[in-house]
């Protein structure tokens, strides 16, 4: 995409150009940097470039008609282990059986000892184990801290084979979890870029579910006591709650993998832009934090679409829901 400049833009530049010469640098000046889509092509391919590995993604953001229009389309439909960024699509058959009347928000499980997974989450912290959990409850530590134990907990609600019913029922071809002998538990399985974007999409748009579970999912990827390592590393708080993200990482023979996925909100409360970035076969296999190099790349992306974010049609009349709650400490009492 050609960049548009103004007539007083271009004169400026002429000027510069003319300057470095004048002064005997024999080099033009340096061209002016290019602006929305095109940054984030750039940026995306030199950090992708940086890191390494095999990457899979779709980004796309919205025109000023609000229609999604890609930005980056790389092996974007390649079938590829999601590892935890499978959760959403857990997550979304849970919430399926509830608009259906099947389940409840307030229904409660036993914790029993023996469901207990170790990894990422919070539950197998507890030492001791027997509570009565809410499926509010764990759905909110898979999403927000990506518990593993709260996929077993789904598991027992949404048998293997019915999450990939509700999937395939949504429209959705490669993304499935992965069936083993016990109905009730499975692997995380397999999805695609392009899949998970319109996940994300149909999410934010209040259309993959009803509009109240959509809102009660997109709460809780968009909290900021959520994954920070990435994405939304460069951000001031509130641009952090303009971000509804869900991360992955494990590793196989090939190397690491780091995954991220989300959405991107406008300060009108609006969805602007969505991304599935899949990268596998990396370096620095046991390393899970910040320093990472596709997670320090997920960085530096994120902050590159939220500078670059696009703006859309104009605001239309929001309901409270759309936007998220303002962050304020609380001192006890």
């Amino acid at each position: 995409m050609s960049a548009t400049y103004s007539r007083r833009t271009a004169l400026g530049l002429g000027a510069a150009a003319t300057a470095s010469v004048a002064l005997g640098t024999g080099q033009p000046a340096a061209a002016a940097p290019r602006p929305g889509p095109a940054r984030i092509r750039a940026t995306y391919q030199r950090q992708k470039a940086k890191a390494g590995g095999t990457w899979s993604t779709h980004i796309a953001g919205v025109d000023a008609t609000g229609a999604l229009v890609p930005i980056v389309e790389d092996e974007a439909d390649r079938v590829t282990q999601g590892y935890s960024v499978q959760k959403l699509a857990v997550a979304t058959a849970v919430m399926d059986k509830v608009d259906r009347g099947e389940l409840t928000l307030g229904q409660k499980l036993d914790l029993p000892a023996d469901i207990i997974l170790g990894g990422s989450g919070i539950y197998f912290l507890h030492t001791v184990w027997g509570d009565q959990v809410t499926v509010a409850n764990f759905l909110t530590a898979m999403l927000l801290v990506s518990d593993n134990t709260a996929v077993r907990m789904c598991g027992r609600l949404v048998p293997a084979l019915e999450i990939n019913e509700i999937l395939a029922a949504k429209g959705f071809v490669h993304t499935r979890v992965e069936p083993v002998a016990n109905p009730n538990r499975f692997y995380l399985g397999t999805t695609t870029p392009r899949e998970m974007h319109d996940l994300l999409w149909r999410l934010a748009t209040r259309t993959l579910l009803s509009p109240s579970s959509c809102t009660f999912l997109l709460s809780i990827t968009r909290w900021i006591n959520g994954y920070m390592d990435g994405v939304r590393r460069v951000m001031s708080s509130e641009e952090r709650s303009r971000v509804a993200s869900k991360y992955g990482a494990d590793f196989n023979t090939a190397g690491a993998s780091r995954h991220e996925a989300g959405i991107m909100f406008g300060p009108d409360g609006l969805p602007k832009l969505t991304y599935a970035m899949f990268a596998h076969g990396l370096g620095d296999r046991d390393n899970y934090g910040a320093t990472h190099p596709a997670v320090e790349a997920h960085a530096v992306i994120g902050r590159t679409m939220m500078d670059n974010l696009p703006t859309g049609p104009a605001a239309a009349t929001l309901r409270a829901a759309d936007l998220p709650a303002k962050f304020i400490p609380v001192n006890g009492g």
